[in-house]
């Protein structure tokens, strides 16, 4: 990419996102298009079009998303799969509108089959059905790719997906409604030692195996990925046969009860773990077949202790930051003359 160039981040302010800013600025991309969601409603098929009209990015790194964890799917489906194919499909088509180079749409690792081969390859994709718990995301993510792909069999656009597996790290929510498993495991422990709790009650059965990446990993990944040269990238995307897409992942996987015990080591919880086999499991095992990513020449440096350490240490400054922060009702005191 030319440095210089106008990069536009959706959601800049997410997990994800706001990795890629610090990816992109530690990489000296520094000309980077933000807006919140209050300054840019990317539901707004209009709005999204004069943006994109007006700002002309070169390149578009598509991270804006509505995620979270089992209970959020279960509980907001409708939410999950409307909301995502407005964003996806309003900034996919203005990027092709505006003459965008080169878009990196991100997707989520349940996109693939609950009983896919492990560890699972990109031409999985729709080869079985998916996991009931998160299929309304999964199929509007599937529909990203999917346009990500026509575009580029179309147009000849280049629009390139990224299939990272669970993420992880600084800025990740902690709502006990909506967050995935780390952030959910690191808030429940670290409340149970403060509080001088003798144990944490975890969902499910705790057996299924999952795969995690630290998300400043994830954006180094990104950003190679459109840091490639014209026939790199363009092997990636060009093709007749298959999806424009790339799995991104750390390549090894453990069980939740396993990250359990390690979360509650790096927290210094020393009570019991105890799991409810009458929660959802999900899928029974996830874990990425990361070769041609690696084929590429990269690989994450960040592991899965150190990178739990970094997350408590995020959490900690979170919790920090809210306890100093005024009461509400503080608030409107000072406001009021």
């Amino acid at each position: 990419m030319n440095s210089e160039a106008k990069i536009y981040v959706a959601g800049h302010r997410g997990l994800v996102g706001s990795a890629m800013v610090r990816a992109l600025n530690r990489a000296g991309y520094n000309n980077l298009v933000l807006r919140t969601h209050a300054e840019l409603d990317l539901t707004d098929q209009g709005v999204v079009r004069h943006f994109f009209s007006r700002e002309q990015p070169q390149y578009v790194f598509l991270a804006a998303a509505k995620v979270g964890g089992i209970l959020a799917n279960n509980t907001y489906p409708a939410e999950f799969i409307f909301q995502n194919l407005q964003v996806q499909a309003n900034i996919i088509e203005s990027a092709y509108r505006s003459g965008v180079d080169r878009l990196l749409f991100l997707g989520s690792s349940c996109i693939y089959p609950r009983f896919a081969v492990q560890p699972i390859r990109e031409d999985s994709l729709l080869s079985g059905p998916l996991e009931p718990t998160n299929r309304p995301y999964a199929v509007a993510k599937i529909a990203g790719i999917e346009m990500c792909w026509a575009y580029n069999r179309q147009y000849g656009t280049r629009y390139l997906a990224a299939m990272p597996t669970n993420l992880y790290g600084p800025g990740d929510n902690y709502d006990p409604q909506t967050s995935h498993v780390i952030p959910a495991l690191i808030r429940k422990t670290h409340e149970a030692k403060t509080s001088r709790q003798e144990e944490v009650m975890i969902w499910g059965s705790g057996t299924p195996r999952r795969e995690f990446l630290y998300s400043e990993d994830l954006a180094n990944a990104c950003v190679f990925l459109m840091e490639l040269k014209h026939d790199a990238f363009d092997s990636l995307v060009a093709s007749e046969w298959n999806a424009p897409l790339v799995n991104v992942g750390a390549g090894e996987d453990q069980s939740i009860h396993e990250l359990a015990e390690l979360i509650a080591t790096v927290v210094g919880f020393d009570g019991v773990l105890r799991f409810d086999p009458t929660k959802p499991d999900g899928t029974p095992r996830k874990l990425l077949n990361v070769s041609r990513l690696n084929s590429l020449g990269w690989k994450p440096k960040t592991g899965l202790r150190e990178g739990l350490e970094l997350a408590y240490r995020d959490f900690l400054h979170s919790v920090t930051v809210q306890d100093a922060s005024p009461s509400a009702f503080q608030r409107l005191l000072e406001a009021d003359p």
